[in-house]
Formats: C-alpha cells, sequence, structure tokens
C-alpha cells in the first residue's frame, strides 16, 4: 500500500472516530483494512483534510516550522488576552500579600515594643542550686 492510501485510511478512521465520540451516527460501522466505502460528507472532510495536508507551509527566517493552520484554535490575541489577565490577578494577589505581611509585621512589631516599655519589673530570679 502506497503512502496516499495509508493516509487516506487514516483519515477515514480519524473521522470515523471522531464521529463516534461525538455520538453522531456514521455510514462506517467498522473500518476494515481497506479503504472503506464513505458518504459524499465524509469524502468531501477528507479532501479538505488531504488539501490542507498537501499545502506547502513556509516558515520565516529563523523561526521555528510552522503548521498547517488549523480551524477551532482560538486567535493568539484571545491566548494574549487571558494571560495578561491571569498575569495582573497574580501580581494583585502577590500585591495583597505583601501589604498583609507588611502589616502583621508592623503589628507584632509595635506589640513588642509595648511590651518592653510595659516592663519595669526586675526579671525573675533563678532558684540557687546547692
Amino acid at each position: 500500500m502506497d503512502w496516499k492510501k495509508e493516509r487516506d485510511l487514516l483519515i477515514a478512521q480519524t473521522l470515523a472516530f471522531v464521529q463516534s465520540v461525538a455520538g453522531k451516527k456514521t455510514d462506517v460501522e467498522a473500518v476494515p483494512d481497506e479503504m472503506p466505502a464513505a458518504s459524499p460528507h465524509v469524502e468531501a472532510a477528507a479532501a479538505e483534510i488531504r488539501e490542507i495536508f498537501e499545502r506547502p507551509v513556509v516558515a520565516p527566517h529563523n523561526t521555528f516550522p510552522v503548521s498547517a493552520p488549523v480551524s477551532g484554535i482560538a486567535p493568539a490575541s484571545d491566548f494574549r488576552t487571558e494571560i495578561q489577565a491571569r498575569i495582573e490577578s497574580f501580581r494583585a494577589h502577590q500585591e495583597r500579600f505583601d501589604r498583609e505581611r507588611e502589616e502583621y509585621f508592623s503589628a507584632t512589631l509595635a506589640k513588642a515594643r509595648a511590651a518592653i516599655r510595659n516592663d519595669t519589673a526586675p526579671p525573675p530570679s533563678r532558684p540557687v542550686s546547692r
């Protein structure tokens, strides 16, 4: 079997699996070892997938290879917005922790200083051991 037939079989199997997971009824009950007879909408989807895989991908200079565009993925701006929102939330959280820690330190230090000022009694004497 040449690679194109293997690719087409894999596409058909994958599409049948996706449809079975999604709960859609499919014409293919079980995918045999050879290409199954597919309905026109399956053929159209397979042709679209073949076209995407056969499309040449040109990467800019000094970058990692870019895969073919896939529909259903949110644009980069949505990811950027979400990341920025998470960073701002994290910063606000850290600033609150810093503020609370500083307030706790100041209160504890003030209590310690007040206790030192108010402690006019001499320290307790140690019992003399013989």
